[in-house]
């Protein structure tokens, strides 16, 4: 797994464990950057704090385009595979659209259900899509 794929992972843990304990995933993460055990990738800070700081306007997305699914509904593991993809997708240009998608479908294979990686794939493909008409 390349550095950016492993600070993907390490985000979503820290997106994930976060929600579970019902606090901002900046305090979990500046947490385990105290602890430093693993080290945190700066790149998995980036992911965190971009989700932290646009989170409304993401869930906002999710909410609006995903049919059929309310944001509850959704597996928790699915729901910040969704904030991290589209936060990246949306906000940092300098990581290719596909590889984007590619790289958090691949995530939800590995760690969700069977149907998750299409559902996932399917929502980043549509902000792709939409991409320069959302307003941001």
């Amino acid at each position: 797994m390349s550095a950016r794929g492993k600070a993907r992972r390490r985000a979503l843990d820290i997106l994930f464990e976060a929600e579970l304990r019902s606090e901002p995933p900046v305090n979990v993460l500046a947490e385990r950057v105290e602890r430093a055990e693993p080290p945190v990738n700066e790149y998995t800070s980036t992911l965190v704090e971009g989700v932290n700081r646009h989170r409304s306007r993401i869930d906002e997305l999710i909410s609006t385009y995903a049919e059929g699914w309310t944001l509850d509904r959704m597996p928790a593991v699915d729901r910040n595979l969704l904030r991290a993809g589209t936060y990246e997708l949306l906000w940092v240009p300098d990581i290719p659209e596909a590889v984007v998608i590619s790289e958090w479908v691949h995530l939800a294979s590995e760690l969700s259900t069977d149907e998750s990686p299409q559902f996932v794939n399917g929502l980043l493909a549509r902000f792709k899509q939409l991409k320069p008409s959302l307003a941001l």
